[in-house]
């Protein structure tokens, strides 16, 4: 009897390891690219929270080390979701001709403009190097238009391409030759201002509402994978209510110090810029259709595409899939 129930036990923990490894193996893999940054919250929580495993689904996340790998590759199909400042998705379609859609929103960038410690204004920017990702997109266009606000035009300054925000900070602190300003967020504008450069404020006062973050895909691996893309942004939006859930704020700021290796004070100051109300990480990661049409604005403006006057934001996304996640959750 004894060696029976022994037999018995055996029996059920190899069923056991075999039920684990055909679960993991039934997991679809997907592999997301993102920029370093306070932005990829909901992801980490999600990933912690084993959310996008319930969901059936294995992440790799990736870093890119500027907007042309990510969008590059999000078009040849080395990664299937991207995660970064939604201009990037519009850049892809009009740029590189390439059907990709927006399905989810994010945040609005927490974007500040940060200079060297002797810049006492932004006319003495003039003559002077400007350091950003792509000249062509997202942050260098806020840039370029808060320049422009205050009597800059291009050609009054040198734009230089250094590449994602750990570049640029790079760029700035350790070449004073890039004297000029660079666009910065969470934990990066934190050890901007430890380091001695000058806060100018934020980036986004120029348009007002701007849609910064947020997830896109090809539309033809959506509508191919719907089915997964709705499971993806169901553990996304999950991770953000966690996230941002003010009983797990100890936990959150342990698990931002782990995986962007901040000190516990840059963690805690991250933490409140993500769960700010008005400027943090919106609410079920909803997208803000004002702050969208404000990002094509000023694409239109600063780069005179489509004749200076933005087409219809329903081009570039498709949030069917967001709405089928967010009507699954309880």
């Amino acid at each position: 009897m004894r060696s029976m129930r022994m037999l018995m036990t055996v029996m059920l923990a190899v069923a056991a390891m075999f039920a684990s490894i055909s679960a993991a193996a039934a997991q679809t893999k997907l592999k997301v690219m993102v920029f370093p940054g306070l932005s990829n919250l909901p992801i980490f929580a999600a990933q912690h929270k084993d959310l996008f495993a319930k969901q059936g689904l294995a992440i790799e996340l990736l870093n890119t080390p500027n907007s042309d790998v990510l969008r590059n590759g999000l078009a040849k199909g080395d990664h299937q979701i991207a995660h970064a400042a939604v201009d990037n998705a519009v850049a892809i379609v009009e740029l590189a001709k390439a059907d990709v859609v927006i399905v989810t929103g994010g945040d609005n960038g927490f974007n500040r403009i940060f200079v060297q410690p002797e810049i006492n204004g932004y006319a003495d920017l003039r003559g002077k190097a400007v350091v950003v990702d792509a000249p062509n997109t997202a942050y260098a266009f806020l840039l370029y238009k808060v320049l422009k606000d205050h009597g800059l035009n291009k050609g009054d300054y040198t734009v230089r391409p250094i590449g994602g925000t750990t570049a640029r900070l790079e760029a700035m602190t350790k070449d004073k030759a890039n004297a000029a300003a660079g666009v910065l967020n969470p934990p990066y504008s934190f050890r901007a201002a430890e380091a001695g450069l000058k806060d100018m404020g934020p980036a986004a006062t120029a348009i007002g509402a701007y849609q910064a973050g947020g997830a896109f895909v090809m539309r033809e691996w959506a509508k191919a994978n719907s089915d997964t893309l709705v499971r993806y942004i169901k553990a996304y939006i999950e991770g953000s209510r966690w996230a941002l859930d003010p009983a797990n704020k100890d936990e959150v700021i342990a698990l931002l110090a782990e995986r962007l290796k901040l000190t516990p004070q840059i963690a805690a100051q991250s933490y409140a810029v993500a769960v700010n109300p008005a400027e943090g990480i919106a609410k079920d990661v909803r997208l803000d259709m004002a702050g969208f049409n404000n990002t094509l604005k000023l694409r239109a403006e600063i780069e005179g595409q489509w004749g200076g006057h933005a087409p219809p934001a329903e081009k570039y996304i498709d949030l069917s899939y967001y709405d089928r996640a967010l009507s699954s959750i309880r």
